[in-house]
């Protein structure tokens, strides 16, 4: 990749001054002269932080949903309704019922309607199901489709079911991840890594050929971890020496504390507004 590369965080559970926080993901990519977005958290900051950060949501190019969680996929309707233009990658489970349960209480937790309406609208050219390998879509920059689950202490990070009831557990299988070649190392996004960290890092080294890894950005969903998974996590993690790590959204905050402590010079904690060039 021979263009320069910036990423904003549009949307996140953390916000710069003036912008809005909320339960979701959401980032801004700028490759050359191509407009990625990644996630669009729940919809009601997105549009408002991307209008305060100078961001044109008409301009995007493509964009990848990582996973079909309502807390990023709430403001597809919203881009949509600016565009209609750009090209979609998602993992075709994405659309499916989801749920969590707990204390005995089931809460939908599903891409909501209206975005899946919006998706359902979009011309079938502009849609691409990545449901196997990954999927490069522009010189150097991919989705990883469905990530192998290798690790033996890795899992999806909470109590999720594709019923209601809880009887079919959701290994969450469109869990996917988004990463840049930059010749300098991969940069790797990460909506909320239900696949597990050390999974996704490991499939992408291998399948790029990479070894380095410049940045890690975005979600680790370690915020339900316990402490033997912190531990290994964090222990497994050396072996990439990625050079910046940028915790979001459902990291949690020990898992924070913890990557600072033994990644003291290469954390920084990620919030909206926070704009990264490489």
């Amino acid at each position: 990749m021979k263009s320069n590369l910036s990423i904003t965080v549009l949307v996140d559970n953390r916000a710069g001054e003036g912008l809005v926080s909320e339960h979701g993901f959401s980032l801004w990519l700028r490759l050359g002269d191509r407009r990625i977005l990644f996630d669009t958290g729940q919809g009601q900051a997105l549009a408002f932080n991307a209008r305060e950060l100078g961001v044109s949501l008409k301009e995007i190019d493509i964009i990848v949903l990582s996973h079909g969680h309502y807390d990023h996929t709430g403001g597809i309707s919203g881009v949509f309704r600016q565009s209609q233009q750009m090209e979609i990658y998602c993992h075709p489970g994405a659309v499916l019922p989801r749920y969590v349960i707990r204390n005995g209480v089931s809460h939908c937790i599903q891409m909501p309607k209206e975005s899946i309406i919006a998706i359902n609208s979009i011309q079938e050219s502009k849609i691409h199901w990545v449901s196997s390998e990954p999927v490069t879509f522009v010189e150097g920059m991919g989705i990883t489709g469905p990530i192998p689950r290798n690790s033996d202490f890795e899992d999806v990070g909470g109590p999720f079911f594709l019923d209601e009831k809880g009887d079919r557990p959701d290994r969450i299988d469109d869990d996917q991840a988004l990463w840049i070649n930059t010749g300098a190392g991969l940069i790797i996004c990460l909506g909320c890594c239900h696949a597990g960290l050390i999974n996704t890092l490991d499939y992408i080294c291998r399948f790029t050929g990479i070894s380095r890894v410049r940045a890690i950005i975005g979600g680790l969903h370690l915020l339900n971890a316990d402490e033997r998974r912190l531990e290994r996590t964090i222990s497994s993690l050396k072996s990439f020496s990625p050079e910046l790590i940028v915790p979001c959204h459902c990291t949690g905050e020990q898992a924070t504390l913890l990557l600072s402590e033994v990644y003291r010079n290469q954390t920084l904690q990620g919030y909206s507004g926070m704009t990264l060039n490489f």
